[in-house]
């Protein structure tokens, strides 16, 4: 058996310098590519190796031609995609209802395109926040551009000034993957800081988990009909959970999974 420590390749947050409103000078004049130290001691709570990939922009030193994904599949044991900007309406076909909703379409590309290039080696995906967004979107599904706006009725999924100390309860579907890693568990709490959420599921995943309060969208599965690989992602960010804390969804078997479908990828 290999024993090697995994390496698990987490997608790159984009700091764009010409975004509205952003008038710090020094190195934010520059396009920054990074990565969370939460996120990354997340994944190296798991005995782990947390490795961010960058992205290749229209302005970068080197061309999109030069990114050899393959490179990266080759020698990476799964994908974490971090939580960020909003996906941008434009990929699931519609237009920005505000301005401040029009997100990162660059972002998205790159995304896509390393998520398609992990499933197509067999390794696993799991997404955070943004990332359950995207991938909902990158399969053929659809976002609210604002819960607020579009679901007056819904429950407050995020509140100014407590970022991962807001919180809310989730329903785990019954029969699904993730109620198999939490048995005996129906409920739970997990911190909730988006604005953004699944409209239309794409065709192909499961909802594991609801908010039980106005059935927004908490964690979805690609079905294992739909093709081999694991492709998973919540909508709570839980690389905050808090060991111990009744206020945070205990992540760890949920993680634990992730690297077990890592781990047999690269024994394949």
């Amino acid at each position: 058996m290999d024993h090697r420590p995994l390496l698990i390749g987490i997608s790159a947050r984009i700091h764009h310098p010409d975004a509205p409103g952003m008038t710090l000078g020094g190195v934010y004049t520059k396009t920054l590519h990074y990565l969370e130290q939460s996120v990354a001691h997340w994944v190296l709570s798991g005995q782990a190796m947390a490795v961010m990939v960058p992205a290749v922009t229209r302005d970068s030193l080197v061309l999109r031609s030069d990114l050899k994904l393959h490179d990266y599949t080759a020698r990476l044991d799964g994908l974490v995609l971090q939580g960020g900007n909003d996906v941008a309406p434009e990929h699931y076909g519609e237009t920005p209802e505000h301005p401040d909703w029009a997100g990162d379409p660059v972002r998205d590309r790159y995304e896509m395109e390393l998520v398609q290039a992990f499933i197509d080696a067999g390794k696993p995906v799991f997404g955070v926040c943004r990332g359950l967004q995207l991938l909902n979107v990158m399969f053929g599904g659809t976002l609210f551009q604002d819960i607020p706006t579009q679901q007056p009725q819904a429950l407050p999924h995020r509140e100014a000034g407590r970022y991962e100390h807001h919180y809310h309860d989730i329903e785990i579907v019954p029969g699904t993957r993730l109620a198999q890693l939490y048995p005996g568990v129906s409920r739970a709490t997990t911190n909730s800081i988006h604005h953004q959420g699944i409209k239309d599921l794409a065709p192909g995943f499961d909802v594991e988990a609801r908010c039980p309060d106005d059935g927004m969208v908490e964690a979805i599965r690609r079905r294992p009909d739909q093709g081999p690989g694991y492709v998973a992602a919540v909508q709570w960010h839980p690389e905050f959970h808090l060991p111990g804390s009744p206020d945070n969804f205990d992540d760890r078997a949920m993680l634990d999974d992730f690297l077990v479908a890592a781990r047999a990828a690269r024994a394949t």
